[in-house]
């Protein structure tokens, strides 16, 4: 089992979800060695986690990192990963503001770890459940609500205590997962010239397969993500989807994020250039 543990978490608003992430955490049957908490662009962040559990209960450290143009994402986990390594951690777990930790999700990560070949890097992650709106009248959610939550059914779930080997990287995806120091830094970290929202979670997956990675799931790691409204598709987030879209493919040779891209062309927001195989803003012709 890895002898020091630390969770990352990249964060922009959002005060009750991360304060909820925390205390989870604290519940744990394992609880994180280290937290690292990346702000980006919100100070409002370090009140959050002084005011939390986990304090209290390990050694918690918050970045910043600048906010020029959509969400730096790529760049705020690099930064935790960073500080997260420079303080010693054997794994990192990186864990969306949004998720809570099961009881069971760092202890599971850990064991998972040392199970795994060490002859290849690997990626660890483990089921997603989603959560329905809270009542009006709570601010967390009731644990019957909890064990009723079922996990994502886009993305396998073994029973817990078991391992499932993926081969098609694009499954995989950064609500939860687990990787060493030594492998993140094989990978490389995430790429910073994603800006925004969407692409760099994939781009970081065919990366990792291109220096021989495996991507596993881990049975028992469950997260639970809590609700929040979302726009589908996500029109907020047009001129990031399209750019790092076309980043994307200018390194791999074909698009991510195809539905939301479709469904763009449908609303006329965007479309395909066939002359320069690019997406463009704007209704075609």
């Amino acid at each position: 089992m890895s002898e020091r543990l630390a969770v990352v978490t990249t964060v922009a608003g959002r005060h009750r979800h991360l304060a909820a992430q925390h205390a989870s955490l604290a519940a744990g049957e394992r609880r994180p060695d280290l937290t690292v908490v990346v702000s980006m662009g919100d100070p409002g962040v370090e009140d959050v986690v002084a005011a939390g559990p986990l304090p209290a209960v390990c050694d918690v450290a918050v970045e910043h990192v600048d906010v020029d143009r959509g969400l730096p994402l790529a760049a705020a986990r690099n930064t935790g990963a960073r500080r997260a390594t420079a303080e010693g951690a054997d794994l990192l777990v990186f864990l969306d503001v949004d998720c809570l930790a099961g009881p069971a999700l760092l202890g599971t990560y850990a064991r998972a770890a040392a199970r795994v070949p060490l002859r290849r890097p690997a990626l660890l992650a483990g089921p997603v459940a989603y959560l329905p709106p809270l009542p009006e009248d709570r601010t967390t959610y009731e644990q019957a609500t909890l064990d009723a939550a079922v996990p994502h059914p886009a993305r396998p779930a073994p029973p817990p205590g078991d391992l499932e080997r993926e081969s098609d990287l694009r499954l995989f995806w950064s609500l939860s997962f687990a990787v060493t120091p030594t492998a993140w830094q094989r990978i490389g970290g995430f790429d910073e010239g994603y800006t925004g929202y969407g692409g760099e979670d994939t781009d970081f997956a065919q990366r990792a397969a291109g220096c021989g990675a495996c991507l596993w799931w881990v049975g028992g790691a469950l997260a639970f993500h809590q609700w929040h409204p979302v726009s589908d598709p996500p029109v907020e987030h047009l001129e990031d989807v399209v750019g790092n879209a076309n980043r994307f493919h200018c390194r791999w040779g074909w698009f991510p994020m195809e539905g939301w891209l479709a469904a763009f062309d449908a609303r006329g927001l965007a479309h395909h250039d066939p002359d320069t195989d690019r997406w463009v803003l704007g209704a075609g012709a």
